[in-house]
């Protein structure tokens, strides 16, 4: 009975946590930022160890940034020397007019209603965490869906950021405000996705292309339009390290 109690026993030890007398640090910090008289909140997600790590703004969909997915990728990105934010552009009345809207045209109509306050929240997040990080570096930004308009067009109009990454998400806008060089751009895309079919990537791909730009575009089979947030799947870590190999080259040129 003893010979069997003692292997056991050691088994259960080393499952047990290497700090298990203390407490786990919380996976997200919340970092309160002003901007224009309004508070804007910023989560860092798990904390990136390496020596000199770069940051990434990531800014969701409409759903919001409650789904564990997000600090799954926060995971991901840390491993490989890249700090994630998530940047609360849409307000709890936000998400919650977005939720009760009609019909996918009253949804627009909403964004349209808003997008200027979302692209000055995500532009005073960015340009706070430069003046944070490394270097006084510029730091990357990855949309998805909704966020990827918004990121866009903070890329486009407002902010020059190192590196942009849109996922499943509209393009910028023809017209640009801004007289800055886009940044380098990576696109991936479901090829299954209904939301916003393949065709916009590549239009995207071609425009940015012909004014000047660099753009790459990944495409994973069969992904539908919310591929990127199902952790665990093979075209989600396949696109999430493409995004992360993409953003490291780029922050650290």
């Amino acid at each position: 009975m003893l010979k069997r109690l003692i292997p056991a026993l050691l088994v259960a030890f080393w499952l047990l946590p290497a700090d298990s007398g203390r407490s786990a640090e919380p996976l997200r910090r919340p970092i309160h930022i002003s901007i224009a008289g309004a508070d804007v909140l910023v989560e860092r997600l798990s904390p990136c160890k390496q020596k000199a790590c770069r940051s990434v703004l990531i800014l969701s969909g409409s759903k919001g940034v409650a789904a564990p997915t997000y600090d799954d990728i926060g995971r991901s990105f840390a491993a490989v020397g890249l700090q994630a934010y998530l940047v609360h552009y849409l307000s709890a009345d936000d998400l919650d007019a977005i939720a009760k809207a009609g019909s996918a045209q009253a949804r627009k109509a909403f964004y349209a209603r808003r997008l200027q306050s979302w692209i000055a929240a995500v532009q005073g997040a960015a340009e706070f965490l430069e003046r944070q990080g490394p270097d006084h570096g510029k730091v990357g930004l990855l949309g998805i869906s909704l966020g990827a308009e918004v990121a866009s067009r903070v890329a486009a109009d407002r902010y020059s950021s190192a590196a942009l990454v849109l996922v499943d998400g509209s393009s910028p806008e023809k017209d640009r405000t801004g007289s800055g060089p886009f940044p380098p751009l990576l696109l991936i895309w479901g090829s299954a996705d209904k939301t916003f079919p393949l065709v916009i990537a590549r239009d995207l791909q071609q425009r940015t292309v012909k004014a000047g730009g660099t753009a790459a575009l990944d495409v994973y089979a069969g992904g539908e339009h919310d591929f990127f947030l199902k952790s665990g799947t093979r075209n989600a870590i396949a696109a999430r390290k493409s995004a992360a190999d993409f953003l490291m080259s780029h922050l650290h040129e």
